[in-house]
């Protein structure tokens, strides 16, 4: 099979400047750039003329193994241009299995329907049939619940064993990275000693090392020390995760966190990046990390003298900011027609307080409960996003085109945002500096030499896009609305977007 994608001017991933060309594409490889209008006879034509022919966007951090097994068609990600999700981020990773019960209740916030037919990366990754490729990474919090459950104390030396042995048996099985949540428990519980061990680790077997770092609010340079510390000594490669200032308090700490980041330049780093000013997590990072330990915490909010306990916790936290946080998805349940409204706005319906109402919408609805939290600045959003070092990722993980709730807008409009509003219409970024961004650099960083780049004998995942038209619609008043300006996208070789519509076809796989 050969297609020649022809008329357009392609951006490689490489920053350099758009140049007319023909991008010839044999079965699943680019196998030459030719001269424009330059077409080999029986070759396919998909005509790129006034667009962009871009490589196929890496999605650096993702939370799609939790929704891309039922939700294999990726509507919202072609949309958007993507061709490669990676997954497996702040922690959480649907395998290692080995204590079920408390891994669905940690990650029930996502809304997962797996079938948890698997117990390791091998059997999750063999049925997958996917749009998109995927590439997955093995979390501490499911580590640790394979090893020792919920529990709050640091882990005895068979269980550190145990959790080393595991992320070993992942990077054999194909993962590409480890990564943290130490906002989550039961990552949150982890000492500084017990993630380094497994940092170090994860270097021994080649892995990326992923995190979402202890604090990104007034510890926020602390947190990222922490994380400088570990991959220094164990000679890992490291990626901060959405690197942002939390709270108003906090706003403009970015330029401190920045100017850290740049100064550890012994150290293989870089950081990624969603173009919102709020950020979306689970209504339990609300919550004293003590409340989760065991995962009992519905046990706990049925004890009057525990509920009350955590009550307390809540209203002395200066944080909690019950305006700025939205409800997006929660399981039925009496609060479900309230998606979409602000702690503050159901308080005020119930006659309550901020923190009383945090207790009853998570033990009415089994503490699956996700959130927007409005917590950024515009002004730290663009800082972060002009360093050349900030590569594009959504942290997303809604596969579809519709749905229920009000998830937040980045899972339906990162990439097309960043280029229509950041690089066409404020000119933050050139369109090739925002296109690298989203390919060649987050390619980089996972050590893939034939992705993120259009260069013969790479991978054919490309995308045309129109880039007077590329824009984001998604709100966060509606946000089930798809973003418009890509016109085709190519995931192997195989049309998985023609002009603008799904095809059907699944080249996706689990890459390593």
């Amino acid at each position: 099979m050969r297609v020649a994608v022809t008329g357009g001017l392609v951006v490689d991933g490489t920053g350099t400047d758009p140049r007319p060309a023909t991008v010839l594409v044999e079965e699943d490889r680019i196998t030459a750039l030719l001269p424009p209008g330059e077409v080999p006879s029986g070759a396919g034509v998909i005509d790129a003329t006034g667009n962009i022919v871009a490589p196929g966007f890496v999605d650096l951090h993702s939370h799609a193994d939790f929704s891309l097994d039922t939700s294999p068609a990726a509507e919202s990600q072609l949309a958007q241009g993507v061709t490669t999700l990676v997954a497996g981020n702040c922690g959480w990773s649907p395998f290692p299995v080995t204590d079920l019960d408390t891994l669905r209740a940690g990650t029930a916030f996502l809304g997962s329907e797996h079938a948890w037919s698997w117990t390791d990366l091998a059997g999750f990754a063999a049925p997958l049939e996917p749009a998109v490729n995927l590439a997955l990474q093995v979390g501490h919090c499911t580590l640790r619940i394979a090893a020792m459950g919920g529990a709050q104390r640091p882990p005895t030396p068979d269980e550190l064993r145990r959790m080393q042995d595991l992320l070993r048996a992942a990077a054999d099985q194909g993962a590409v990275g480890f990564s943290t949540g130490l906002i989550y428990a039961p990552g949150a519980y982890a000492a500084p000693e017990e993630v380094a061990a497994l940092v170090a680790t994860a270097a021994e077997c080649g892995l990326l090392y992923s995190t979402h770092i202890r604090n990104e609010g007034a510890g926020l340079l602390g947190a990222l020390d922490e994380a400088i510390t570990a991959a220094r000594a164990g000679g890992a490669r490291l990626e901060v995760s959405h690197l942002k200032a939390v709270g108003q308090a906090n706003h403009g700490l970015v330029h401190a966190a920045l100017d850290r980041l740049d100064r550890a330049d012994d150290v293989d780093l870089g950081w990624d990046a969603y173009p919102y000013t709020a950020t979306s997590t689970t209504l339990t990072t609300r919550l004293p990390t003590w409340a989760l330990a065991g995962g009992t915490l519905l046990d706990r909010l049925a004890d009057p003298v525990e509920r009350e306990r955590i009550a307390d916790a809540l209203r002395a936290d200066s944080l909690l900011s019950a305006d700025s946080v939205v409800i997006a998805s929660l399981p039925p349940g009496r609060y479900e027609d309230s998606r979409g409204l602000s702690l503050a706005d159901i308080a005020r319906d119930d006659g309550v307080d901020a923190a009383e109402i945090v207790l009853r919408i998570l033990e009415s609805h089994e503490a699956a409960v996700s959130v927007v939290n409005h917590a950024m600045h515009e002004d730290d959003v663009t800082t972060v996003l002009e360093h050349p070092k900030t590569a594009i990722a959504s942290d997303g993980w809604i596969m579809d085109a519709t749905g229920p709730g009000h998830p937040h807008p980045r899972n339906f409009g990162t990439f097309p945002r960043v280029l229509g509003h950041y690089a066409r219409d404020r000119a933050v970024l050139t369109l090739p500096e925002a296109i690298r961004r989203m390919t060649g650099l987050p390619a980089s960083r996972l050590g893939f030499t034939d992705r993120g780049v259009i260069k013969p004998g790479a991978i054919a995942d490309l995308v045309v896009l129109n880039p007077d038209e590329i824009a984001d619609r998604s709100t966060y008043d509606d946000p089930w609305q798809l973003s418009v300006g890509v016109t085709h996208v190519l995931v192997a070789g195989r049309t998985a977007l023609a002009d603008g519509v799904p095809t059907g076809r699944r080249a996706g796989r689990v890459i390593a």
